[in-house]
């Protein structure tokens, strides 16, 4: 690790000059201004993201609803599933009887995502909706439990609840464990209320398990290490809830924000259109309890400090899995569109809307009486025409006449369709500038070649059209499809072009975003996670790094009156730089994406009366080996370095290292 002791230095021998690549810097005019949407996050209930990953509810199959009831969990002694509960969306429960005999037992238990993770001197809430429907009280005795154990007791650690009365109510309890411990599972015995009594026969429905430490310790939480990794992206937008899963492989299927908002109880299952999509990575028992859904998404970018981006549907299901042949079948026709645009409609007065309004009082219901200050809605998400059929355009526009007239002060996005180029993408991009949208959407997953061939990608784009969202990328290496260090270099390098066209690129989003190490259906992700832990890729730190350090105005930087974008005789350098008015200071990114050191001089232009450095922050990230990546076993491998230094002009770049300057004054 030598050369990161070095990496910024005075050049003193006097040849060194012939091989330095001398960046000019215009320090007198500020460039086109930063959105402070430019980095953000996206998240698609891919990979276990949600359910099993950020919301923190343990317990697969809370609520029965499943379409085999009792997946996620094994059932024993006497038992029946029934469907007339207490939550209408939810009407299933599971009926608990005697026995019949003292020696046999009657109960639940449940496998969770992957199993239960406990940590040391941690403690977790239990909940559960009961009654005894003949009357009566009962015992539920809830433990977690280590199966495989070779100890005399199964049991770690449990609580008992109590259940009396006929009426269906809400019970509690806190489990407090002393040791970490993985692979539990959660048991509930149908026990005696009272002395001498028996069994008395007992419902159970929406059986959940939360820690108690969730993200800012809310009691439907979201997972705090997850949660707390996303807010240290220091995210500027939040897109969700997807991806695909909006569009759904049918539209019974989609996403309806409607169905996610209010009691959690009663907020329906929906199929993930993820759990059957791949059979080489297969999870048929992957479904999306709306646990966590958009009241908790708005809830989050709150937190974050970052504005919030729905999608939701535009009445298409999803194209590469419904030929638009069956549009009659699959898709919703343009007559019929009112619906989904009323959704749209309703979705803006939930967020916005003052708590006397129909869907402003729900969010107020829900403990927000303030509104979440929606900005940016989108409508579809991997649309796409067709050369004699305007399949999206056509529905979009419908969406557009109606919202922009009722909500001209949102802004809103529209796709250039599942690629960065080719015929979809020829006939989105145009039709996007003629419909007026206020940003459009583009996804490239490219390859190594891709990415270092196209840093140059949005210097030609067309000034007067709508602004760009790169709402999906991520570099995918051929043959090596994984979070190693050389892709995540390789986007470094090309999110200079971001920065360096601020003007026209005002978001940009990596993807997917997170990924359970035991039910993954996609990679590269940003962040992996097991029951317990959470690993930060290299990309993870480039995206960062460059949310930390957005800075709030492009500077021009230039070698030879050229871009530096990895061109020609450019030895494989990328770099732009900006000005951050709050740390006062001059911010110079640089990607040296080739095999050896280069020598850079920064030259700074212009007016330079009052530019003087008292100090300089060096941040490094870099890796010997290309493949390398951080895992659970080591998750540090590949971290950024940071070094205060003297501010010198002169520095040299080791090969494979992406580098931040931050000159301040």
């Amino acid at each position: 690790m030598k050369k990161l002791t070095t990496l910024l230095m005075v050049a003193l021998a006097s040849n060194v000059w012939a091989n330095t690549h001398t960046f000019d810097i215009n320090v007198s005019k500020m460039g086109a201004e930063i959105q402070p949407t430019m980095y953000g996050i996206f998240l698609e209930d891919i990979n276990y993201g949600a359910d099993g990953g950020l919301y923190a509810e343990m317990v697969k199959n809370r609520s029965f609803e499943f379409p085999q009831n009792l997946m996620g969990w094994r059932a024993f002694g006497k038992f029946e599933v029934r469907n007339d509960g207490p939550f209408d969306k939810n009407p299933h429960y599971v009926r608990l009887g005697n026995p019949g005999h003292n020696d046999k037992h009657t109960g639940l238990e449940n496998e969770g995502f992957f199993g239960f993770s406990v940590k040391q001197n941690s403690s977790y809430r239990f909940s559960v909706w009961a009654r005894c429907p003949e009357g009566g009280k009962s015992v539920l005795q809830v433990q977690l439990v280590d199966n495989d154990t070779m100890g005399e007791n199964q049991a770690v650690a449990g609580t008992d609840i109590t259940v009396e009365g006929t009426e269906w109510k809400k019970y509690t309890g806190i489990i407090k464990v002393k040791k970490a411990q993985d692979d539990l599972s959660l048991r509930i015995f149908l026990r005696p209320g009272e002395r001498g009594r028996g069994l008395v026969t007992t419902d159970v429905e929406h059986v959940s398990l939360f820690p108690t430490d969730t993200w800012k310790g809310r009691e439907n939480g979201m997972r705090k290490d997850i949660a707390q990794a996303l807010n240290d992206l220091k995210p500027g937008v939040f897109r969700f809830p997807g991806g695909c899963i909006v569009e759904g492989t049918d539209l019974e299927t989609r996403y309806q924000w409607k169905n996610t908002v209010g009691p959690v109880e009663n907020r329906p299952l929906n199929e993930n259109r993820w759990h059957y999509t791949f059979a080489h990575r297969f999870y048929p028992d992957y479904f999306q309890s709306y646990g966590l859904g958009f009241f908790e998404y708005f809830q989050l970018c709150e937190d974050f400090g970052c504005e919030a981006l729905p999608v939701l549907s535009c009445g298409l299901s999803c194209q590469y899995q419904n030929d638009i042949k069956d549009e009659a079948k699959v898709h919703v026709a343009l007559d019929d569109l009112d619906p989904y645009i009323q959704d749209a409609l309703d979705l803006i007065e939930f967020a916005n809307g003052d708590a006397s309004t129909t869907w402003g009082k729900v969010r107020a219901d829900m403990g927000h009486p303030e509104p979440f200050g929606l900005k940016l809605l989108a409508i579809g998400n991997e649309q796409w025409d067709y050369n004699d059929n305007a399949a999206y355009t056509d529905r979009l526009k419908k969406f557009l006449d109606v919202l922009k007239k009722k909500h001209p002060e949102i802004k809103y996005i529209g796709t250039t369709g599942p690629d960065s180029e080719g015929w979809k993408f020829d006939i989105l991009q145009p039709k996007m500038k003629q419909l007026k949208v206020d940003l459009y959407d583009e996804h490239f997953y490219r390859n190594e070649e891709w990415f270092l061939t196209g840093g140059l990608r949005y210097d030609n784009y067309d000034r007067k059209g709508p602004a760009v969202f790169a709402g999906e990328y991520a570099c995918h290496g051929k043959g090596k499809k994984w979070n190693h260090f050389e892709a995540s270099l390789y986007e470094a390098a090309f999110m200079t072009g971001f920065e360096r066209n601020a003007d026209i690129v005002h978001m940009t989003t990596y993807a997917p975003l997170l990924a359970h190490v035991k039910g993954w259906q996609w990679r590269p992700d940003l962040i992996w996670f097991d029951n317990a832990v959470t690993i930060k890729t290299c990309s993870y730190y480039v995206q960062q790094l460059y949310g930390h350090y957005r800075g709030d105005y492009v500077l021009k930087l230039t070698e030879a009156k050229q871009p530096l974008a990895g061109q020609e005789g450019q030895d494989g350098l990328f770099a732009s730089a900006c000005y951050d008015k709050t740390l006062d200071a001059v911010i110079v990114k640089v990607a040296n994406t080739g095999d050896a050191d280069q020598t850079i001089h920064l030259n700074f232009t212009g007016k330079k009366k009052d530019l003087i450095f008292k100090k300089s922050e060096v941040i490094s990230l870099h890796s010997e080996n290309l493949n390398e990546e951080n895992t659970i076993e080591n998750p540090n491998l590949v971290t950024p370095r940071r070094e205060l230094q003297k501010p010198e002009t002169t520095a040299v770049i080791p090969a494979k290292t992406f580098q931040i300057i931050v000159f301040i004054r």
